[in-house]
Formats: structure tokens, C-alpha cells, sequence
């Protein structure tokens, strides 16, 4: 290769491409399938989200361009159930204790009433979420049913009833939300004593070891909804497969130490270990196919087509590229991995590959599975976390130093699809630190809202906080760029801050993340902006 060619002037790519030419009829990924991520794997064919496009604009306009939405993951399953007991009137003494379920007309109404909202609640979440029939808890023994519920979750209305009954509930270790009644009537006992007869046992300090504060709603449910969601992504993050490309090879000593057993111990999560020679056997013999080779040049078209991708490298890279990943995704396919880290990527692989893996990684990443620089399990779990909250794709990039309610996040392997659905404009050029093959510089819209997590080497914090992009700059670092102004206590962070990698999102997912954090019990959360 032309060691210049990142300095030279660009080869840029513009030309029209129309949807009905590839047999496809709207702007939706040309062979992009909704199904099952192994039922994506299993299409050794299928190259990556690659958009169908009518013309558009040039890409110095930075405009957008119509992707298809990532697949969903497996459904959270909640069991809702109502608690209530209706009171029996005795003479001068107390007996009616708060809540507006006094008759067995009441009860009927409020049942019909909370399946109509969860109905509503399923249709607007965002992300799949299966309700289960609503369970009626009126004595003891209704509690013990409710317990072998099959769910992931409870989503308890808390009208009246034992307190042991909530226990009950609390006490099968799955995710319990409590919702009860204030403004949104009728009433429920529990908005009265939730916090101190259930929280803190009629004391001064919490004694529940279940449930906590967080885990209270009152009337909102949205407020619902959010939980679940987060509950929803560490459902899918748990237990994931991890296909490591060279080894596990993590960025320091402790995420070496420490990661590979946090992943495990922690997450669930499997890790499947595939050597250099293996890889460079099946690239070998992918180089060797001429339908492979030729697969991977139409790839390579379609891809240069595109109304808002430049090239600034050899296009030969981006074919050596998608051989790659024809390799990788059957890799994936054999160990049903959907998640991929590589080892030594600034040096080891690229004369395998002939080119880094920053782009594989990219399409890999806009296709829906995770797919990140290094082997390193301490930035990998809170990426794959990320991904399945937000259904979005995650960025694994380099921190910087915080200063003047700035930081600067880069890295050379950005997906395109950051939205979730839609591809940014993206220069495709050398990987920054070797000068060499196919990397993607993403241009990002000013004002983007963005999540950020930035996990310790030991494993044991995540440090958070919301940001918005103020510039897409082009310094001497890393290809995609952002400066992103950071909403809440900067001068705290550059304190406090440890680790080095960072993951990034589009959009607000704060209150999900920190939740679903808390329910795993595997790091420490500390969020450096206010949650609304």
C-alpha cells in the first residue's frame, strides 16, 4: 500500500444506487433479517447492514440515510400481580386500613382497569416484553403460587394485603416493582407504608435485603416501563457468548487478571477462544473461493455506493474486509457467539487480515451483535449492557482528560448505525495508528445526546454520565471523534474517573443502565449527572 494515502486527496464515492436495482423496495438493509441473531449467523452470505439507497445528497452535507432497526433480543417476561384484602367491618374498634379496594366490585374494576394498562404498557415499550396473566393474591397460599411463576420479573400492584405476601414475592430473588396508587387512585395502602413497613420494617434504616427504594413506583408508568427496560437488557446481556479472536488479551494487568472471571462469574457469560492459526486457515480458504471473492467485491460496491460514505484508502481494504467478516461471522455461527473481541488489533491481526479490524467491527456492530477492539472483558460487559438497553449499537472509543465541561471520546472502529437504525455520514480511511487498511471516521450531528460509561480496570465501578456532542472534529487521534460536553459534575469525574476505555450510545439510558446495574450486583454505579 501507498503509505500516502491517508494524505492524499480523497477518492470519493457518490453515485446514485436505487433501491429496485438490487431487487430491494424500500430503504431497508438489503438482506437485513429481524429474526433470531443465530438465524442471522447462520447466513454465511449475509455481509452486513448494507443499505439500499435512493440518490442523495454528497456527503460534505452530512445528512443521515435510512438503515433498518437493530433485532430485538428475548422478551422480558413479567408476572403482574394484584395484592388486596377486603376488610370486614367489627364494632368500636379499628379495621379499615387505607386503600380504595373495599368490595369485591372494586377489586373487578381495578382488574380490569390495571389489564388495560398493561396491555398499553406492552404496546409502547420500546422493546419486546411479554405479560403474563394477572395473578390475584388475597391469602397465603395465592402468594405461594404467584411465586413459581415462570417470569424474569413481578410487577406487584400493591393495593393492600400482607406484608408477608410481598416478601414472599421479594424472597424468589427475581426483580420485584412495586407500583402503588397516589394521585392516580384508588388509593393504595402500600403508597402509606411501603417505605416504612416494608422497606424498613418499622425501623429507621432499610432491613428489606430484597427490594429497595428504587424499586417503588407511584402512579407513573413510565416509570415502569424504564425499569423493565433496564431489566430487559440484563436479561439479554447475561449469559452471552464471547467468541475471542487470538485470546483474551485485555488492556491492563487487572482487566487481564480480572476481566475474563468477572465476565463469567458476574455476567454468566461464556468466552470461546479461537488461535491465529485457525483464522488464518479460513481466510485462506475464503481468499481461495471465487464465489467468496466475488461476494465480497459486490459487498465492497455496495457499500462505496452509498450516497454518504467517501472513500479515503485502498479499496482493497474494504474487500479484504469483507472477507473478514465472512470468516468471523462463521466463526460466530459455530459457537453461537454474538459478541467478538480481537486481540492485539493494532498489530497482530492486521497482516492476518491484510487491513485492521475497524470496519468489520463497525458492520458487525450495526448489525446488531457487539463487536469491539481488544479482547478486554472490563469495557466489554458494560458495552453488551448498553446495546440491549438502548437497542442501539455501542462504541467502545478512548477516554480523554475531562476539563471545561468537556471530554473528547475516539476510537477507529465507530459503527455507522448509531441511531439504531439510520447510517451517519462516515469517511472510511487508515486506522489512525498504523496508517494502514479500512477504518470509519463517523461524522456525529452537533447536539446528539449521548450515554457514556466508563468501567475501572478491577472491575468493580462503572463511572456514567449524559453528555451531548458539541463537535465532530478531525485532530490527530483516532478517526471518529467526538467532543462531547458532559452534563452534570465534570471537576468530580476528572477526580474520580478510573479505567480508560469508554462506551458510548446515542440517547439518554441513565436511569436504565444504573438500574439494571444495581440488580445485577456485579459493579459499583456511580453516575455523574442528575437523573430527571
Amino acid at each position: 500500500m501507498d503509505q500516502n494515502l491517508n494524505r492524499q486527496s480523497s477518492c470519493l464515492h457518490h453515485a446514485g444506487h436505487s433501491p429496485e436495482a438490487n431487487g430491494c423496495h424500500s430503504h431497508q438493509a438489503c438482506g437485513f433479517s429481524r429474526r433470531h441473531f443465530m438465524e442471522i449467523l447462520g447466513g454465511a452470505a449475509a455481509w452486513g447492514g448494507l443499505a439500499c439507497l435512493a440518490p442523495g445528497q454528497a456527503l460534505a452535507e452530512a445528512v443521515a440515510i435510512p438503515g433498518s432497526p437493530l433485532p430485538p433480543g428475548k422478551p422480558l417476561r413479567v408476572q403482574p400481580v394484584l395484592t388486596y384484602h377486603l376488610d370486614q367491618p367489627r364494632e368500636r374498634t379499628s379495621w379499615r386500613s387505607y386503600g380504595g379496594l373495599r368490595t369485591p366490585e372494586d377489586v373487578e374494576r381495578e382488574v380490569r382497569r390495571l389489564e388495560g394498562e398493561i396491555k398499553e404498557l406492552a404496546a409502547q415499550a420500546g422493546f419486546p416484553l411479554e405479560f403474563l396473566p394477572l395473578a390475584r393474591v388475597n391469602k397465603t397460599e395465592d402468594a405461594k403460587k404467584a411465586t413459581q411463576s415462570e417470569a424474569d420479573a413481578f410487577l406487584v400492584f400493591g393495593a393492600s394485603g400482607s406484608q408477608q405476601w410481598l416478601e414472599m414475592l421479594a424472597a424468589t430473588k427475581k426483580p420485584n416493582i412495586l407500583f402503588v396508587r397516589h394521585q392516580s387512585g384508588p388509593v393504595y395502602l402500600w403508597y402509606e407504608i411501603a417505605h416504612w413497613r416494608l422497606l424498613r420494617k418499622s425501623e429507621d434504616t432499610k432491613a428489606e435485603p430484597n427490594l429497595d427504594f428504587e424499586d417503588v413506583v407511584v402512579d407513573d408508568f413510565e416509570d415502569v416501563r424504564w425499569r423493565l427496560r433496564g431489566l430487559y437488557g440484563l436479561k439479554n446481556a447475561r449469559g452471552t457468548v464471547m467468541l475471542a479472536i487470538g485470546g483474551l488479551v485485555a488492556y491492563s494487568k487487572p482487566g487481564q487478571e480480572l476481566g475474563p472471571g468477572h465476565a463469567q462469574n458476574a455476567w454468566g457469560c461464556r468466552i470461546q477462544k479461537v488461535d491465529y492459526e485457525t483464522l488464518k486457515d479460513r481466510l485462506q480458504k475464503a481468499r481461495a473461493d471465487a464465489r467468496v471473492q466475488q461476494a465480497a467485491e459486490t459487498a465492497t460496491d455496495e457499500l462505496l455506493r452509498q450516497p454518504n460514505v467517501a472513500l479515503q484508502t485502498g479499496r482493497k481494504f474494504v474487500v479484504n474486509t469483507f472477507l473478514t467478516l465472512r470468516v468471523i461471522k462463521d466463526l460466530m455461527a459455530e459457537h453461537q457467539a454474538s459478541n467478538v473481541g480481537v486481540a492485539d488489533c493494532m498489530g497482530g491481526l492486521i497482516p492476518i487480515f491484510d487491513t485492521p479490524p475497524c470496519l468489520a467491527l463497525s458492520v458487525l456492530n450495526d448489525e446488531g451483535f457487539t463487536a469491539f477492539c481488544h479482547t478486554d472483558l472490563t469495557h466489554t460487559m458494560p458495552g453488551v449492557l448498553l446495546r440491549w438497553i438502548s437497542n442501539k449499537p455501542s462504541f467502545v472509543c478512548n477516554s480523554h482528560f475531562p476539563h471545561h465541561g468537556l471530554i473528547t471520546l475516539a476510537h477507529c472502529a465507530a459503527p455507522r448505525k448509531m441511531n439504531g437504525r439510520d447510517f451517519e455520514p462516515t469517511t472510511l480511511m487508515t486506522h489512525y495508528e498504523s496508517d494502514y487498511g479500512a477504518a470509519t471516521k463517523v461524522h456525529y450531528p452537533k447536539g446528539q445526546v449521548i450515554t457514556c460509561l466508563v468501567p475501572n480496570l478491577h472491575c468493580t465501578k462503572w463511572f456514567a454520565f449524559r453528555g451531548k456532542i458539541v463537535n465532530s472534529p478531525s485532530m490527530d487521534m483516532c478517526r471518529s471523534q467526538m467532543d462531547v460536553q458532559i452534563d452534570g459534575d465534570w471537576r468530580a469525574l476528572a477526580r474520580e474517573m478510573e479505567g480508560f476505555h469508554a462506551i458510548v450510545c446515542y440517547g439518554d439510558f441513565l436511569r436504565e443502565t444504573g438500574y439494571a446495574v444495581k440488580k445485577s450486583g456485579a459493579v459499583e454505579w456511580r453516575n455523574y449527572s442528575e437523573l430527571s
